[in-house]
């Protein structure tokens, strides 16, 4: 494992490395987009489940289980084979940072979801992509571009129909989403910058480490005493299954098909939450909101679009 500082610079890779990333890829494109479609039907799952879940149990309490359940299936699958290589990587300190972003983005959407629809919670978080191209300019040295600004002007256009003050949502929610929106972001530019050194499975199993202690660690504050049923407990066990399968389908679809067309059906996500709220909560997204989640739509296409004469960033 490195020990090497805030260095944002890429590190110099074996020659093993060199040539794994010249060798052009083979690409399955409707297998990427079929296992990216699943990936993020799994994310909804998790999300909805954590919703139903925080009625009964503080959202802490649930996001340790998550995590806890997540790393150790990824230790039992991943250890025999990966090994120590699991836990090397090329620049640590901005592995663990990028790490840290995943715990605080779980905890606002928990407490955000325990307080609005799912649908509205996954819009409005949508706001991320269109915040990390405002900061790529000063932060990586990117050009933002008319396309970049009319996405994000427009994405934040279709946020303001969503959280309007006649929706009726709650300001405390939508506080809480805004501030996971801000540590997605966080999260999404050190994945661009990491992932041209660091290999995906091993951040992947940081995020799960790094999720596992910190809730872990106050587990026993946020347990209320209440005793999970069968039906509980198998939920909360799915939550670990749902959220590492989700990570490994998404993964796996990169290797598949490109960036360039599974950014596009990211948006699909929208479609899975306003199912999944109506079929378990009965929640129903008004007019003026579904018009928001329409624009909030339109403008991640835009980003797509901008994203094909620019480097993709890819969610880890």
């Amino acid at each position: 494992m490195s020990t090497s500082g805030f260095n944002l610079t890429p590190g110099k890779s074996d020659n093993k490395t060199t040539e794994a990333l010249t060798t052009p890829p083979s690409y399955h494109p409707f297998k990427g987009a079929l296992l990216f479609i699943l990936a993020l039907f799994f994310f909804t799952c998790q999300d909805t489940t954590t919703k139903y879940l925080s009625i009964h149990y503080k959202v802490p309490f649930i996001a340790a289980i998550r995590y806890i359940v997540n790393c150790l299936l990824m230790m039992i699958i991943l250890l025999p084979t990966q090994g120590k290589k699991l836990l090397q990587t090329q620049r640590t300190r901005w592995v663990i940072l990028r790490a840290a972003c995943l715990p605080f983005i779980t905890l606002f959407i928990g407490l955000a979801l325990q307080r609005m629809p799912v649908a509205e919670t996954t819009a409005i978080s949508f706001l991320a992509p269109m915040l990390v191209i405002l900061i790529a300019r000063p932060i990586l040295g990117e050009r933002i571009g008319i396309l970049g600004w009319i996405a994000s002007l427009t994405g934040f256009a279709g946020v303001l129909l969503i959280v309007r003050p006649s929706s009726n949502l709650d300001h405390t929610g939508i506080i809480y989403v805004l501030c996971a929106v801000v540590a997605s972001a966080a999260y999404q530019l050190l994945s661009r910058v990491l992932i041209s050194t660091e290999r995906a499975v091993v951040m992947l199993f940081y995020t799960t480490l790094m999720g596992s202690i910190c809730f872990g660690v106050c587990l026993p504050w946020y347990w209320s005493g209440r005793v999970p049923d069968l039906r509980e407990l198998l939920l909360l066990l799915s939550l670990g299954i749902t959220g590492g399968l989700g990570h490994f389908l998404f993964t796996s679809a990169y290797q598949h098909a490109q960036a360039s067309l599974l950014a596009p059906i990211t948006y699909l996500q929208l479609l899975w939450a306003g199912l999944l709220g109506w079929l378990v909560f009965g929640h129903v997204p008004d007019r003026l909101s579904v018009i928001g989640m329409c624009v909030v739509t339109a403008s991640g296409i835009l980003i797509t679009l901008r994203s094909r004469q620019s480097p993709s960033l890819t969610k880890q």
